[in-house]
């Protein structure tokens, strides 16, 4: 027997947004005042009015939501589990808080208990927020992707994550090497790579970490299993910068420390970008490659401005946290930084464009939009139910929203996890 969701349903036209997606997202964006999503055996069998699905699936289980908005699952596209538990630490710029909070803390996932305690904690916080899917930096420690992933299947959900490489750079106990990098990311790789609903992925954290070797034996990696998919951190902060120009002063720029062992191609997903270089904006188009733009971690650890409209027409780009460089676990929140980055350049996102970023745009960036982040019939049934009313605060500019856009931005601009009314992922309520 399926099921028969009723609410307001918000999609994407997808055709209408293979171009210039910012700007024709309110144009795409189709809501449906009284409307209903079917799901059976995991799939979305079909969206519409409501009164039309009722006739339709007569038999099919009930589930009204009222005048609460149906929608697909956000999806983080840049995050890192294992800092769950410094998430919203003070003060540091980058490289002071890998080394004052982050590496210490990615040390204790040496220990497989705790690891696993951390991803169930993890798991929790996201699914409470409406995060569905999400693909993450582990740790050194092959466990810690063990930990992950299996938390990730006992939950049914689609996740994606990798062994974080580091040989250098780094304390004692926190390096790898180029032979046991590449080791260990092949077992994990053959492993979890296409089981249930997980995805390998290639992780080298960034270039300041890794010898030439690691990136060239990673690279190596890359080529021969190309379905995977590559992440790594690119040009966040100006000081980053100027360390990685005196850590590689052959290479053009700090992309070319990538293309120069392999690591630049179509399935390479490039955490932040604030800071690029013409020709690396050239090579990552020419590649067809994307990137995570990261807005609360931008803000929170001073590393500048995405340009968001100055790339996202030409350039697969998805929006992401970053836990724990990003202060918060909601992607809502991580909405309202992305258009507040906006408004200080000058070039405010529409809350159809912010919503598309955190769902369809993000399941882009991952190569994954043939089966999540929108509701379509085929799409896997990955749905999240948010209350447009969920605070005081919220209700009361509801009172004067004129437009369903109107409405919407309200949630997205003070809304949080109170607003995440129910979850289902692959067809399933999760409780």
């Amino acid at each position: 027997m399926c099921d028969l969701l009723l609410g307001q349903v918000i999609c994407f036209n997808d055709t209408a947004m293979t171009t210039a997606p910012l700007d024709n997202a309110a144009f795409a964006m189709v809501h449906h005042t009284q409307g209903g999503v079917v799901v059976d055996q995991g799939k979305i069998q079909a969206v519409g009015p409501a009164v039309d699905l009722r006739k339709a699936y007569p038999d099919a289980r009930i589930h009204d939501y009222g005048t609460k908005l149906i929608s697909a699952g956000f999806i983080d596209a840049h995050v890192h589990f294992a800092q769950t538990a410094i998430v919203a630490s003070w003060g540091k710029r980058l490289i002071d808080w890998l080394n004052t909070y982050t590496f210490p803390e990615e040390m204790r996932f040496d220990n497989i208990d705790y690891a696993r305690a951390v991803a169930r904690t993890y798991f929790d916080l996201a699914l409470s927020n409406g995060t569905t899917t999400m693909c993450s930096f582990a740790t050194i420690h092959p466990q810690s992707v063990d930990a992950f992933f299996t938390e990730a299947r006992s939950r049914g959900m689609r996740a994606l994550a990798g062994k974080t490489c580091m040989d250098r750079n780094a304390p004692d106990g926190l390096r790898d090497t180029a032979q046991s990098a590449y080791d260990d990311s092949l077992a994990l790789l053959n492993r979890w790579h296409g089981q249930d609903r997980l995805s390998y992925v290639i992780t080298p954290r960034f270039s300041p970490t890794s010898t030439e070797g690691q990136l060239r034996a990673l690279g190596s990696l890359w080529a021969e299993h190309p379905d995977c998919l590559m992440q790594t951190h690119l040009s966040e902060q100006t000081d980053e910068v100027e360390w990685v120009k005196s850590l590689f002063p052959q290479a053009r720029d700090y992309l070319d420390t990538y293309e120069a062992f392999g690591l630049l191609g179509a399935n390479g997903i490039y955490g932040h970008a604030i800071h690029l270089e013409p020709r690396e904006v050239d090579r990552l188009r020419e590649h067809n490659s994307a990137i995570a733009h990261c807005p609360t971690s931008n803000t929170f650890i001073g590393s500048g401005i995405f340009p968001m409209t100055d790339l996202a027409d030409t350039l697969r780009v998805g929006l992401a946290t970053d836990t724990g460089g990003g202060s918060s676990f909601s992607m809502l929140r991580t909405m309202a930084a992305a258009y507040e980055l906006g408004q200080l350049r000058g070039t405010p996102l529409t809350p159809p464009a912010l919503w598309w970023l955190a769902t369809q745009g993000a399941a882009r960036s991952l190569h994954l939009e043939d089966r999540i982040g929108n509701i379509a019939p085929g799409m896997e049934a990955d749905l999240i139910v948010i209350d447009l009313e969920s605070t005081p605060a919220i209700k009361q500019r509801m009172t004067r929203a004129e437009t369903f856009q109107e409405a919407l931005f309200a949630t997205i601009m003070m809304g949080d996890d109170r607003a995440i009314d129910q979850v289902w992922i692959n067809g399933k309520k999760h409780d």
